[in-house]
C-alpha cells in the first residue's frame, strides 16, 4: 500500500472482504499518518521508504497518493516486479500514463485503474439486463457530481496534487462515456478556475464514436449526481451516488418501467480489488473490464478539458 489516505482507508475496508488478500506493508509520505493507518487496520510492516515498500515481499501494490506521484510509483513498483492497482485519474496526463503502461509491458505486470463502478452488482446487472431486454444502442450520456462538503485542506483544492474537480471527480463522468459511447474524438468544456490554479466547476461535452456525452464536475456547488444512459428505445437512470450504484430504473418507451435494486457490501472497493487479484492469479497483464485502452481515453478526455479551462499542473 502506498499512500495511508482517504481512499485507502476504503480499500483497505474493501479488502476484508476480498478471500485470499492482505495487507501485508504500508507506506506514506507522512509518517504519523502511516503509523496510525497500520495500527487501524493492523498492517504488520510500517515502511519507511517507497523503497522500502517495494523491495518488500508482497505482490502487487495499491498506488493511493494523490495524482501527482502515481506515475512515477508505479514505475518503480513495476521495476521491482510487482503489479498495479492505481487510484483514479491514473496518471496527471496522457504521456505519463503511456509511460506507466510502456513499463508495465517492459516489466511484464499487470496494470489496472482503480475504477469501482463497473465492478459493482447493479452495474453488471444493469448490464446483463440491457443485453437481454436492451434499450437500443445507447447514444446519450449525462452524468456529474459537485461537492462543495470538501474542506479548503483537501488535496483536490491543491494544484501541485494534481487536483480540482475535473481530476477528482471526473474520471467517474469520463468512465461512465467511454463505457457507453466508445472512444472520444473531440471535447469541449467551460468552466471557472480557483486562486490556486485548479477548476471549481467544469462543464464538459464530449463527442464519441457512438454518440455524446454532458458530464461536470466541481468543488464550489453541492449536488449529488445521478446518470443517465439514452437509446432509441428508452433510457435509464442510475440513481445517486451513481458512482456507488445501488439503484437504477429502466425506461422503455413502450410504457414498460423497471427497478433494478442491488446493495453493495464493504464500501464497494472489494469489487475491484476481488477482480484485480482474480487477474493475478490467472496471470493477466489487462483486464477485460478496464483495459489500457479505456484508461487512455479516460485520460485524454479529462486532459482535453482541463487544458480547455487552462489548467496546467505545477507537474507536468
Amino acid at each position: 500500500m502506498a499512500g495511508p489516505g482517504n481512499a485507502s482507508a476504503r480499500f483497505a475496508e474493501g479488502l476484508k472482504a476480498v478471500d485470499g488478500a492482505v495487507l501485508a506493508a504500508v507506506w506514506g509520505r507522512n509518517g504519523e499518518r502511516t503509523e496510525a493507518y497500520a495500527n487501524r487496520f493492523g498492517v504488520p510492516r510500517r515502511c519507511a521508504s517507497l523503497a522500502e515498500l517495494l523491495a518488500s515481499d508482497v505482490d502487487a501494490i495499491y498506488v493511493g497518493t494523490h495524482p501527482d506521484s502515481h506515475a512515477q510509483i508505479c514505475i518503480a513498483a513495476f521495476a521491482a516486479g510487482k503489479h498495479v492497482l492505481c487510484e483514479k485519474p491514473s496518471a496527471l496526463n496522457v504521456g505519463q500514463l503511456e509511460r506507466v503502461l510502456a513499463a508495465a509491458k517492459e516489466h511484464d505486470r499487470l496494470f489496472m485503474e482503480a475504477m469501482k463502478p463497473p465492478f459493482f452488482p447493479l452495474y453488471r446487472r444493469l448490464r446483463a439486463h440491457l443485453a437481454a431486454d436492451p434499450i437500443g444502442p445507447v447514444g446519450f450520456v449525462r452524468a456529474g457530481h459537485v461537492d462543495a462538503s470538501l474542506p479548503l485542506t483537501h488535496p483536490l483544492h491543491f494544484n501541485e496534487l494534481g487536483g480540482g474537480g475535473i481530476m477528482g471527480i471526473g474520471p467517474y463522468e469520463a468512465f461512465l462515456a467511454l463505457d457507453w459511447l466508445g472512444s472520444v474524438k473531440r471535447v469541449q468544456a467551460m468552466g471557472r478556475l480557483t486562486a490556486a490554479g485548479v477548476d471549481a466547476l467544469a462543464l464538459f461535452q464530449s463527442e464519441h464514436e457512438n454518440g455524446m456525452a454532458q458530464l461536470h464536475a466541481g468543488l464550489d456547488l453541492f449536488g449529488r449526481g445521478d446518470a443517465l444512459l439514452t437509446g432509441p428505445r428508452g433510457y435509464v437512470t442510475i440513481h445517486e451516488n451513481w458512482w456507488n450504484p445501488a439503484r437504477a430504473t429502466v425506461r422503455y418507451i413502450d410504457g414498460r418501467q423497471l427497478e433494478l435494486d442491488e446493495p453493495f457490501t464493504a464500501g464497494g472497493f472489494n469489487y475491484e480489488t476481488a477482480h484485480f487479484c482474480e487477474l493475478i492469479r490467472d496471470g493477466r497483464r489487462e483486464s477485460p473490464v478496464l483495459p489500457h485502452k479505456l484508461s487512455l481515453g479516460m485520460m485524454r478526455l479529462l486532459e482535453d478539458a482541463r487544458k480547455a479551462l487552462g489548467v496546467q499542473f505545477t507537474g507536468e
